[in-house]
């Protein structure tokens, strides 16, 4: 039977392991998801990106596909920790790309202190972030998080500012990092739920 794939409600009823594997299914549905949206976040990331910077038509279109994100991520952590840390993270999610967008923005009409500003705002995010998921399992370290989301934030910063001066095969070789430090995240979170409440 299929499964919508941000319905996660499913997996807390998978709590066995595999003898021959060592991992339950549920476990490789949640990393698979995990990983899917990840994904999606940098993929659509780099297209809001490009459709700011290039003023394309689909701007709008592809803002509000990107703004769909945090959403999805809300429908798979609810199962597990509720509607009202779900949607907190799905707001904190929102406001990062948000202020990405900001920056964006700002560094292409050149105002150097929007630009500035929005930056600060945007590590301030991450920092809320970490302390947030930190919070919630304690087999996700504030710290940890905060690390690898400044490494995020610092990549996509360089994907931008590449496609922004027309240093499309770096940006290229940016995204082609992003996308492995995605995955780390989403193996990252995926982890933690399994220990929560797999296991």
């Amino acid at each position: 039977m299929f499964m919508c794939p941000y319905d996660a409600s499913w997996l807390l009823a998978q709590r066995y392991r595999s003898d021959s594997m060592g991992i339950s299914k549920s476990e490789v549905n949640l990393r698979n998801v995990m990983r899917m949206l990840w994904e999606q976040h940098i993929v659509w990331t780099r297209m809001t990106i490009l459709s700011i910077i290039k003023d394309l038509p689909d701007v709008d279109f592809v803002t509000n596909r990107l703004l769909q994100n945090p959403i999805d991520f809300k429908k798979v952590l609810k199962p597990f920790y509720g509607d009202e840390i779900a949607s907190q993270f799905s707001d904190l999610f929102t406001s990062h790309l948000v202020i990405a967008a900001q920056l964006v923005n700002a560094a292409k009409a050149g105002y150097k202190d929007g630009a500035a500003a929005a930056e600060k705002n945007w590590y301030k995010n991450a920092d809320e972030i970490a302390v947030f998921l930190g919070r919630i399992n304690p087999y996700w370290s504030e710290q940890n998080w905060k690390k690898i989301l400044y490494e995020h934030l610092k990549m996509t910063k360089s994907e931008a500012v590449d496609i922004l001066t027309n240093n499309y095969e770096q940006s290229i070789a940016d995204y082609d990092e992003i996308e492995k430090q995605a995955l780390k995240m989403a193996d990252v979170m995926a982890e933690g739920i399994v220990k929560q409440f797999l296991y």
